[in-house]
């Protein structure tokens, strides 16, 4: 297995994150199919991730960068944002990781490396369309609850897909 770890990242790594983004909202555009969410730019990029610059100037928001054996692999953004609308003290709101290190348990350990060291009330949204992440994340917050997992379906305004809470000692 290849060494996982997370580089919480500072501002100058703003044109890394613009450039993992543009893979990520190439992945993630088959999801929005009928929708006008993931078009294209007549520049043939996607548009930039509007809430990117706040994780730089929001204490509640954090930046990593994925490593696999120190080489770049992906992203976990964490923030303190709920999608159930139900008090949270965090939640993943992106992960990737690239297609080279999917299903080789590095998603696992990113994941696992982001949530364990943050002790509270934790939310988990999938995007309902997004069927496979779902139970890769179900994996994840089994592994990492402390006591149950309650597990959410919305289909409003706020979110559109399942939903899992848990908590971390």
């Amino acid at each position: 297995m290849a060494v996982v770890t997370l580089e919480p990242a500072g501002p100058q790594t703003r044109e890394t994150f613009g450039n993992l983004f543009q893979l990520y909202t190439h992945d993630f555009s088959e999801q929005w199919a009928g929708r006008q969410d993931g078009e294209l730019q007549a520049d043939g990029r996607f548009p930039d991730y509007v809430w990117l610059d706040s994780y730089w100037r929001e204490p509640r928001r954090e930046p990593f960068l994925i490593r696999v054996d120190g080489q770049l692999g992906g992203f976990v953004l964490v923030n303190d944002f709920s999608h159930s609308g139900l008090p949270v003290d965090f939640a993943i709101a992106e992960f990737f990781v690239v297609r080279k290190h999917r299903r080789s348990g590095v998603g696992r350990a990113a994941a696992s490396a982001a949530i364990r060291p943050r002790p509270g009330q934790w939310e988990l949204a999938v995007a309902r369309k997004n069927t496979a992440a779902y139970p890769f994340w179900q994996g994840v917050a089994a592994d990492l609850a402390t006591g149950e997992v309650e597990a959410l379906d919305r289909d409003d305004a706020l979110w559109n897909g399942p939903i899992l809470r848990f908590r971390v000692a």
